[in-house]
């Protein structure tokens, strides 16, 4: 029994929350299978410098997740995407690869809860991955999934629908999944997200889509919808356009179709895309997005792989979602004049206020009604020159 006084009360109290926190996570346990490191390792383990040394893993207990900074979740559910297979083992494949990668960012804690246990239909397997996330949203985690078909993103969604919560949505696609003359859920999930009553996302951002996989129709819709799409190519050309695009979503999906073929040899879609680089490079913006709690990695199919190398770049790419963690760990708070540039500017008979980062080079400017968004250089180039920069134009006509 604790003595009556400041000092163990406070340590009391403390305890008495992470039992109760680790109590809460207890109930999702039935829906978890339990990861073998030894496999994963073949026989070898890990030594001090490698991930693997460094993650709680859900082995034979369940892991004190408390101070996680990201928890990694597996989900190998593909019959959404019309994949009908017994190799479960693409969450174990990536692990595989991430867990041999060297810790660079030893202040970051990480987690791995095990697989989402496939259900006997895809409803169930939606529920149960759900329940899992939606538990470990509650428990102020960041969450990564690491897919399964896209299609798995409508749980992912459906977790924020039920806590009434809206959000900013980003996807990463080649193709823009709203197919209805379809039958598998893979090619119409995005329908029922972004269609949906009630409604609970404020804005819906589409990166790398390939013009020859969508219907031109799909592309006047979202804009109807005031939502954003961006073209691999126009993507390529200036990459460090989309960290503004990024910077404040809470939802983010991936899709390893959105990467060349030669990058990521389980993509069958397409042989075109973002390079390896470039994949690594969107998901550092996405570590940066200090709003950002749940992500998801989907398209992976391990018996369409070539030498593991799609596993190693998905491995690459959660290490540079790490590594965008950590820088965004450094980003001051608005707040916080001191510590930004601010430069008023007028232009097309506006004014307005840009702001720079003196810790990360980041840039926000000004809305009419005064609330700062995400920027770049280029829109504060333009506002200099006299031009109204496009991304200014779209946010005014959303708000």
């Amino acid at each position: 029994m604790c003595a009556p006084n400041l000092f163990h009360f406070t340590v009391c109290l403390s305890q008495t929350k992470s039992s109760m926190a680790f109590q809460s996570l207890d109930t999702i346990i039935d829906f978890l299978e339990p990861v073998n490191t030894f496999l994963l390792s073949d026989d070898e383990g890990y030594h001090d410098s490698q991930l693997g040394k460094h993650i709680a893993v859900y082995e034979t207990h369940f892991p004190d997740i408390a101070e996680a900074d990201l928890v990694l979740v597996g989900a190998a559910e593909s019959r959404g995407g019309g994949v009908f297979t017994k190799d479960i083992s693409g969450p174990d494949a990536i692990r595989k690869q991430f867990y041999s990668l060297f810790q660079w960012h030893a202040n970051l804690k990480l987690a791995d809860v095990g697989n989402v246990k496939e259900g006997a239909s895809l409803q169930d397997s939606y529920a149960a991955l759900k329940a899992v996330v939606s538990e470990l949203l509650q428990q102020g985690k960041r969450v990564v999934i690491l897919g399964g078909s896209h299609d798995l993103a409508t749980a992912q969604y459906e977790v924020y629908a039920d806590l009434q919560k809206v959000v900013d949505t980003v996807c990463i696609d080649a193709k823009i999944d709203l197919h209805l003359d379809s039958t598998l859920p893979g090619d119409v999930f995005l329908m029922k997200m972004l269609t949906s009553e009630p409604n609970f996302i404020k804005h819906y951002c589409h990166i790398g889509f390939q013009s020859y996989l969508v219907h031109p129709q799909m592309l006047e819709t979202i804009d109807k919808l005031g939502f954003d799409c961006f073209r691999v190519g126009k993507v390529k050309e200036a990459i460090e356009e989309m960290e503004p695009v990024i910077r404040n979503v809470d939802f983010f999906s991936f899709d390893i179709s959105a990467i060349a073929h030669a990058f990521a040899p389980a993509n069958y879609a397409t042989p075109n895309g973002f390079n390896g680089e470039e994949a690594c490079t969107l998901m550092q913006y996405a570590g940066m997005a200090t709003n950002l709690k749940s992500m998801g990695i989907y398209g992976y199919v391990p018996e369409q792989d070539t030498e593991a190398l799609t596993a190693k770049q998905i491995s690459h790419m959660l290490w540079y979602l790490m590594d965008g963690i950590y820088k965004g760990k450094q980003e001051a708070a608005l707040e916080d004049k001191d510590l930004f540039r601010e430069f008023h500017l007028a232009f097309a008979d506006f004014e307005t206020v840009f702001i720079q980062s003196r810790k990360t080079g980041r840039w926000w400017m000004q809305l009419p009604e005064n609330k700062y968004i995400a920027c770049s250089y280029k829109d504060y180039l333009l506002a200099a020159n006299n031009e109204i920069p496009e991304r200014w134009i779209r946010a005014v006509e959303r708000s």
